[in-house]
């Protein structure tokens, strides 16, 4: 028997092991659930999930029941078992590579490979089931200037006390439910369009599970597509609940590694934790942070999110803090300092991967098939009536 410490996650992965024995029993298959990775001209990190479900409803790891792949309720998110430690092979640029789930079913492969910058895609392939394409964002190694962006309570308005944020949102809410916080949107667009090879990364304490979820929910809303570096969801080897603060300070980590000649512009919100993740950054790698942009949370916000964080701004010297409640008043300081020029125009998102724009037109195929009454074109004559 396991220690007391190491006993929650024991008794994790012995009920995911008994859930893997039933629904193999009941037929269903493995399936790769594809996220957005990200790399360079000679790297790839491809990260995807498999896990078990009925063959039937997915293709190339989306839904098919439109009112399941929408998402309708994010539960269902949660009701297909991982399967732990699963090897995979990965094809990228030609050259295939085996690779080995880790004990949540995650993939988190680092591919070497020679690519062009853009957006590029990489198969998963599991034995027994299908294949999956998955999206990668080739970083241009000219790119200087990166976006690493907070989620809740930063570009989703949650309203939630924090005990209850990360059930309601990952079992409960879609992303049409899902509320974009005003103004942000545009704001990460123009900070992408000073330089047009720059990145945007979003880090957040939320659950793979959420994932695609979350990039239809940014893809709707015009926000600009990048990866999600996201958790695990369940216990780890020591503790019952995952550090939230831990993830988010070894993803900035892994970024500066990865990227070691980007200046990263770091956008978050005052509830807790952001301003103290983000200073702490700043202080460890002078000269990588070009400005630390944080959305002030109302005073009703402030109290559900569980306060505020504490007063850091002075702790990073030479490195500027903008704060607003929004991204328009955000957007006129980062003019004031230099940093957008308020002559130019808001920048449109990197162009969408091919999965995305497939998704969409086919999101339109159904809805004009459903509604043909609303969705038709005009003629002429009803155009003159």
């Amino acid at each position: 028997m396991p220690g007391p410490d190491q006993l929650p996650a024991w008794l994790h992965g012995h009920w995911q092991r008994h859930r893997r024995r039933r629904r193999q029993a009941a037929g269903d298959e493995p399936t790769i659930l594809s996220f957005t990775g990200y790399g360079t001209t000679t790297w790839v990190r491809v990260l995807a999930r498999v896990i078990l479900a009925p063959g039937e409803e997915f293709v190339n790891g989306r839904r098919l029941a439109p009112v399941i792949k929408d998402g309708v309720r994010g539960w269902r998110n949660f009701i297909s078992p991982p399967l732990a430690f699963h090897q995979v092979d990965v094809e990228v640029a030609g050259q295939r590579h085996t690779v080995r789930a880790d004990r949540n079913g995650i993939i988190d492969a680092v591919i070497p490979a020679q690519l062009e910058p853009g957006w590029t895609t990489a198969e998963v392939h599991v034995a027994g089931g299908d294949s999956s394409s998955v999206d990668v964002i080739v970083v241009d190694e000219t790119a200087r200037q990166g976006v690493i962006c907070d989620i809740d309570d930063t570009i989703v308005v949650t309203a939630l006390p924090r005990p209850l944020l990360a059930g309601w949102n990952s079992f409960v809410l879609d992303e049409h439910a899902r509320i974009p916080t005003p103004g942000i949107s545009v704001l990460l667009n123009r900070l992408l369009a000073r330089e047009e090879s720059s990145p945007a990364f979003y880090v957040s304490t939320g659950a793979w599970n959420v994932a695609q979820t979350l990039t239809r929910f940014l893809t709707r809303n015009l926000y600009p597509l990048g990866p999600l570096l996201l958790t695990s969801w369940g216990p780890t080897e020591d503790r019952v609940f995952r550090s939230g603060m831990q993830h988010k300070h070894q993803a900035l980590e892994r970024l500066s590694v990865d990227f070691p000649d980007m200046q990263w512009i770091l956008v978050g919100d005052d509830g807790q934790h952001d301003p103290e993740i983000y200073a702490s950054f700043a202080r460890r790698h002078p000269g990588k942070v070009r400005a630390i942009v944080i959305r002030q949370l109302t005073p009703s916000e402030a109290l559900l999110a569980g306060g505020r964080a504490a007063e850091t701004r002075h702790t990073t010297p030479g490195v500027p803090w903008i704060y607003g409640p929004d991204g328009a008043a955000l957007t006129l300081q980062l003019e004031e300092l230099g940093i957008l020029n308020p002559e130019h125009g808001t920048g449109s998102p990197q162009a969408w991967p091919q999965s995305v724009r497939t998704e969409e037109s086919e999101s339109v195929e159904r809805l004009q098939m459903d509604f043909p009454l609303f969705t038709q074109d005009f003629s002429e004559a009803d155009a003159d009536g």
